[in-house]
């Protein structure tokens, strides 16, 4: 099993577990449907790639969350490991992304840490919305900050 876009998926173990088949093998469909980011390595080559990812890490630092840092990466993600369960004001709970996915993301910790409570950013997107969210250790609490359609 081996990435076109260089993810580490030997160690995955939800990729293990659902049978995934890697992104060279199936011609970067790994989960049975199109991952965008191999489609745009097969279209257009990692330049293409790292063009739309330099877009979007301007899109996501222009947002000016306060306590948020920089973005200077995003990495492959796979939606089981960034799908977060939000609180919404009616008591009801929500998850936003598609556990078989692939989304580009980064997390950050907040400019606001105090030693004792340490809070992270999560940031998912892909050719469609960017989504930012706050949460504690292991994606504790998540709240959901920005989500924008592209």
């Amino acid at each position: 099993m081996s990435s076109l876009c260089g993810a580490q998926c030997e160690g995955c173990q939800f990729g293990l577990n659902s049978n995934c088949k890697g992104c060279s093998e199936t011609n970067g469909c790994p989960f049975g449907k199109q991952c965008f980011v191999a489609k745009y390595i097969l279209t257009g080559g990692k330049e293409k790639l790292n063009e739309f990812k330099t877009q979007l890490i301007e899109e996501i630092n222009s947002l000016g969350i306060s306590g948020m840092p920089q973005i200077t990466e995003l990495n492959p993600l796979n939606g089981v490991f960034v799908n977060l369960e939000y609180n919404l004001p009616n008591g009801e709970k929500i998850k936003f992304l598609d556990d078989s996915e692939i989304y580009l993301g980064s997390q950050v910790e907040s400019e606001f840490n105090d030693g004792e409570l340490i809070k992270c950013f999560g940031i998912v997107a892909n050719m469609d919305f960017i989504l930012v969210s706050e949460y504690g250790p292991n994606g504790s609490n998540p709240e959901l900050i920005v989500y924008k359609k592209r």
